[in-house]
């Protein structure tokens, strides 16, 4: 089964569709389909393993079990029994569907989808194993079900916890940027680790700690578990040992990384130094607690990256309009820089006073926000060697390709 060709599903942020993919591509794994919110690819049970501990982006690895047409309950049933679970699940295996979702499709209550398709895979399983009661104490497998116009998408759920669960973060603030959300936003801009990245509103500090371990090729997943670990006939355990020694090997000490966070409150900025330090990175961070009136550095042509107040609660707002105006003018203080702003706060660009280079809408979780790219000129060529010029520092800002680190 471990050599046999599977297709993997990674689920990502809306929007941010492109940047998975190209992550999984500097794999070397094939893709075969972008759809809303989801990436697929083709591999081995090695790609499922990799892709875990590699994937910055997406939020889970998903092995695909099944896809087909449903319209009706009993046709959901009879085709979801069809499917070779046998293949995937053993006698002692824990199997339930842990999440349905259905969008513009006959098939609309997820309990309902969950109750039959449980029901279907049990006859199924009685039937190869000839067996009528399943203890399920061995390894779980976790199904997810998404059905989209009445096509149905199976999945067994490899990663377990969410992918975002790096194991560094034990404090967040209010209102958090996501893991890979925050990697996604990094990875739409031209930033590398050799440019200057500052972080103004650092909170629990996962923008700062994202980028560092970029900076460092320190794959995100390489110091946690998976719920694939336990399948021994899908993915046994030298498979991860193997992905894990690769990314291992791939670490880098980067020697001119320059990435600051502040905040004005004390304790969490204390708290941001622990995250770091639980993610091996804290040697790569400065930071500092700091208000953002005093934002400022010496270097030119640096990255901002913040994920400022948007007034979540009603009584914040009207301070608002003052913040986004110190952040206008601390723009216009560091005038070679670029800035990149997460926030759901309507009135930004206004009270900024600067229109975005561009901008899209990103949801935060529930909350609705956009990501504000205000690009900075061009950084002069930079000799490295001999008349070689770095071609990297030659480009602007904002034609520089994306991030793509490969793991």
């Amino acid at each position: 089964m471990e050599d046999r060709q599977l297709e993997w599903i990674a689920p990502c942020h809306f929007g941010l569709e492109a940047v998975c993919r190209r992550e999984i591509e500097a794999l070397g794994l094939k893709v075969s389909r972008v759809e809303d919110g989801k990436v697929s690819f083709e591999g081995d049970a090695f790609a499922g393993c990799r892709a875990n501990i590699n994937l910055r982006t997406a939020e889970r690895v998903l092995l695909k079990a099944a896809e087909f047409e449903a319209r009706t309950f009993d046709e959901l049933f009879e085709k979801t029994k069809a499917c070779p679970w046998e293949d995937f699940i053993p006698r002692d295996g824990r199997f339930w569907v842990t999440k349905a979702t259905s969008v513009n499709s006959k098939l609309f209550s997820p309990s309902d989808i969950q109750s039959i398709m449980k029901k279907a895979m049990v006859e199924r399983l009685k039937q190869v194993y000839g067996i009528e009661w399943f203890d399920e104490s061995g390894a779980s497998y976790p199904i997810r079900v998404n059905i989209l116009k009445d096509r149905v998408t199976v999945g067994i759920d490899t990663s377990g916890e969410s992918l975002h669960k790096r194991g560094y973060r034990t404090w967040v603030s209010a209102a958090p940027v996501t893991e890979t959300l925050a990697a996604a936003l990094i990875m739409l801009t031209p930033w590398k680790g050799d440019r200057i990245f500052v972080d103004p509103f650092c909170g629990s500090g996962t923008f700062c700690i994202e980028a560092a371990l970029m900076a460092a090729n320190i794959a995100p997943g390489v110091e946690r578990n998976f719920t694939g670990e336990t399948w021994k006939g899908l993915m046994p355990a030298r498979l991860w040992s193997r992905a894990r020694d690769e990314a291992l090997s791939l670490e880098r000490q980067p020697e001119d990384t320059d990435i600051q966070g502040y905040d004005i409150d004390p304790e969490i900025v204390k708290a941001a130094r622990s995250n770091a330090r639980n993610a091996g990175v804290d040697h790569l961070i400065h930071f500092q607690q700091r208000p953002v009136s005093l934002l400022s550095h010496p270097g030119k042509y640096g990255f901002l990256f913040m994920n400022p107040p948007y007034g979540e609660r009603m009584e914040d707002r009207e301070s608002l309009p003052e913040l986004y105006r110190t952040i206008g003018e601390r723009l216009r203080f560091l005038e070679t820089w670029s800035a990149n702003i997460l926030t759901g706060y309507e009135d930004a660009e206004k009270y900024i006073g600067r229109k975005a280079d561009k901008n899209r809408k990103i949801y935060n979780g529930m909350l609705k926000t956009r990501f504000y790219q205000f690009q900075g000129p061009r950084p002069p060529r930079r000799k490295t060697y001999g008349d070689h010029t770095s071609t990297r520092d030659a480009q602007h800002p904002g034609s520089e390709a994306p991030n793509s680190y490969k793991a």
